[in-house]
């Protein structure tokens, strides 16, 4: 991608469809005059009047206790510099998008135009009562520091520079663990810290505390070893000033066991490398270029430990594994502050999860047979879903014996329970779709690629590196738009019509022919229909010229799904192909199916769909609990829709005992557990999460999915044909390039899957 379409792109997402990346949505009724009086005038008197005997009761009747607020002066924005605060404001914005997916806590940001460390002070000082929490966030040192240790000591609720503490976090539960894998003893491995900001200073900090000894430990800045005899040191950089005779980095790394990079890219050398002791542990978090590259470190030394910031290798040190967290656990036992007993839980748990037998979820989206601990998997994947219920109790644990929380955890289980519930908010299974895709790069033809929203799609699979599109249309069309939107990539271009194509054309139709030969298809038809793009895309397909197909933008889905299910064989076993829909919903991803394909299934059919919609579940890494859906409650009416919703669970229940199934059931029913819980005990979705929903019928399936699109802003990938033989999707009449992106990210995953299991 060039930099201008970068700078656009950045600048367009930013700007539409509403400025900005967070918004403020209300959580109570308010549509009648009666839900105002409640809201405001006169019954909001009644909370205030409670508050006013007792502040804490701000915690009961107002969104206090999960509030935080992310503030800055903007004076070290990563990578920028001191740009100011309204400059800074896009930033926090980000921080606060990340509290909200990562672990459901509310944000406010806060941009402080002050950099006098007492104006700055006071004023988060004076707006604190707003707040459960304070993340101060790209604040400069050494001003840094003292503004935290101010604002700790002086207020009463947890305060947190995650510029300090959270690469501090991180990096120090990948270093107990890295040190553990080699056999060393943190109390004499010698140390090397390059950069003196204040990320570097708390990082060393925090290893002291697991063990380190300040002997051990040299650090540098930009002008070298920062040694005791040097002037005019900061009281953190006379901290960690050494007596040893060393004056560079080169020489500062030679035996060391453990090199820390916080600075800049490409600083370190093989030669440094090579000069450090046996089985080194290198950490070079540089973002986005690392202190050293990673192949090359790799190269260089066989024995070496290494992790850097970037989540394309091993090892990644992300601070989205530490503040959300940090702060779930702090705010959920109303802890006073965050202290060194706290951070230090979180580095345990960290540490200790990623011993942890690894969720067959994340061995799927970081496209890994098995990740165990090792010197590849130091620390936890981001997007390990366990984060959100392991590191929070840790962390209110820790708060709760130090004396720090107000409002101690009695029941842990319950606990646990609600932080489960809290993770199925955000659209986090975009996320590792994609995540998935660019692990294994699939070649995926987009049949429709000269018309614009498409091509766009395209192009964005290209850059961001999800597969590798094959664009199919009139190339002259496809040449232009791709200049008039800065297309750069070098991609093929079929145009099925042109001479350019007629042999292709020719031995294309020749096998087609020989499917379809006894169907009453002519040599000189199949020719033909191959000048047709959806036919020639998923000949292509067939012929293992591409391996995965995404059409249907420009036209009708039944005119589209023909030649598809003409040309792309079955699954073996299946006798009908399906559709289903993933609908990233507030509670949680949830399948629809069919929504697209079958009228009016049988019960046979039911089951079969039900099948197929489990076992796209597990392609996701989820454990399939399917509600087989009707007007009807168990039995409640004996039409023949209920009747045949009956037969399939009937089926399912003696055929398939494990399977948790049940049905018939009202949507509400299925969806509410309390509901489902109190008249139906029987149930064997009683205790389970429904995440499937098969309906009895097409019209009630399509109207539901794109009612949760319309209404309730749901994203949705799909329609998911279910049963092929080969990675072919067919999308929805227009649908939007985000929603074509998607869609391609999942069939080159589905590409992927098919792949694995011919192995």
């Amino acid at each position: 991608m060039s930099d201008s379409r970068k700078r656009h792109e950045a600048l367009l997402y930013h700007a539409k469809p509403k400025p900005g990346k967070i918004e403020v949505i209300p959580t109570k009724k308010y549509a009648t005059q009666h839900d105002l009086t409640l809201a405001y005038s006169p019954g909001v008197a009644e909370p205030c009047l409670e508050i006013e005997k007792d502040k804490n009761n701000a915690y009961k009747y107002t969104s206090k206790g999960n509030l935080v607020a992310v503030i800055s002066n903007g004076t070290a924005v990563l990578g920028l510099g001191n740009i100011g605060p309204e400059a800074s404001k896009p930033v926090m914005e980000g921080k606060g998008l990340l509290f909200k997916i990562f672990a459901d806590i509310d944000v406010f940001d806060i941009e402080v135009d002050a950099t006098d460390v007492d104006k700055f002070v006071e004023t988060v000082k004076a707006i604190a009562p707003t707040f459960g929490g304070i993340n101060l966030e790209d604040i400069k040192a050494p001003e840094a520091f003292e503004i935290e240790r101010r604002l700790k000591e002086e207020l009463d609720i947890p305060v947190m520079h995650d510029d300090q503490h959270g690469t501090a976090i991180i990096s120090a539960a990948a270093l107990k663990n890295a040190i553990e894998i080699t056999q060393k003893d943190i109390s004499k491995v010698n140390i090397v810290v390059n950069g003196a900001g204040a990320a570097a200073i708390s990082c060393t900090r925090l290893y002291l505390k697991l063990g380190a000894k300040r002997e051990n430990i040299v650090m540098c800045d930009s002008k070298g070893v920062i040694r005791k005899d040097r002037g005019n040191l900061t009281s953190q950089k006379a901290e960690f000033a050494t007596d040893k005779d060393l004056n560079t980095l080169d020489e500062a790394m030679q035996n060391a066991d453990v090199f820390i990079g916080l600075s800049m890219g490409n600083i370190v050398t093989p030669e440094m490398l090579l000069s450090m002791a046996k089985n080194p542990i290198v950490f070079a978090m540089a973002n986005p270029t690392p202190e050293i590259d990673y192949d090359l470190a790799v190269a260089t030394r066989a024995d070496i430990i290494m992790a850097t910031g970037r989540s394309d290798h091993p090892n990644q040190v992300n601070n989205v594994l530490g503040f959300p967290f940090i702060f779930r656990g702090a705010l959920d036992v109303r802890a006073a502050k965050i202290n060194e007993e706290m951070k230090m839980a979180a580095v345990c748990a960290l540490a200790d999860l990623a011993k942890k037998s690894v969720p067959e979820q994340v061995n799927i989206v970081y496209d890994e047979i098995n990740l165990t601990f090792g010197r590849e998997y130091i620390i936890p994947k981001p997007f390990d879903p366990r984060l959100i219920y392991e590191i929070p109790p840790a962390i209110a644990k820790a708060a709760m014996d130090s004396g720090v929380a107000l409002e101690p955890i009695t029941d842990w289980n319950r606990y646990r329970e609600e932080l489960m519930e809290r993770s199925g908010s955000g659209s986090k299974e975009i996320r590792l779709i994609h995540n998935r895709a660019k692990s294994n790069r699939k070649r995926i033809v987009f049949a429709e690629a000269d018309h614009l929203d498409v091509l766009k799609a395209a192009q964005r699979v290209h850059e961001e590196k999800l597969g590798d599109p094959i664009l199919l249309g009139r190339k002259e069309v496809i040449l232009a738009l791709k200049e008039e939107i800065g297309f750069t990539g070098d991609v093929p271009i079929f145009d099925p019509k042109t001479d350019e194509e007629r042999e292709r054309r020719n031995r294309f139709g020749e096998a087609y022919w020989k499917t379809r030969q006894r169907k009453g298809r002519t040599l000189t038809e199949a020719k033909k229909l191959m000048r047709e793009r959806n036919y020639f895309a998923a000949m292509m397909v067939n012929e293992n010229e591409a391996d995965a197909l995404i059409t249907g933008y420009s036209r009708p889905y039944p005119t589209v799904v023909k030649p598809i299910l003409e040309l792309i064989e079955k699954d073996k076993g299946i006798s009908k192909v399906a559709a289903c829909n993933l609908m990233l919903t507030k509670r949680g991803p949830i399948f629809l199916a069919d929504t697209t394909i079958n009228i009016s299934p049988s019960a046979k059919d039911l089951v079969k769909i039900s099948q197929m919609t489990s076992n796209l579940a597990k392609m996701f890494g989820m454990k399939p609990n399917v509600a087989m859906l009707s007007f009807s409650n168990f039995g409640s009416s004996n039409t023949e829709t209920s009747k045949k919703i009956r037969e399939a669970v009937s089926y399912i229940h003696r055929h398939f005992p494990n399977a948790v199934v049940d049905g018939e059931l009202q949507a509400d029913f299925a969806l509410n557990p309390e509901m489902l819980a109190k008249e139906f005990p029987f149930s064997k979705l009683n205790g389970k999460k429904v995440n499937i929903l098969i309906f009895p019928n097409l019209e009630s399936a399509n109207i539901t999915y794109k009612l949760l699109k319309q209404v309730e802003s749901a994203d949705s990938i799909g329609p998911v044909i279910l049963g092929l033989s080969k990675a072919v999707h067919v999308l929805q009449l227009g649908s939007s390039v985000d929603e074509m992106v998607n869609m391609a990210a999942l069939a080159c995953v589905d590409a992927q899957q098919r792949e694995k299991n011919k192995k």
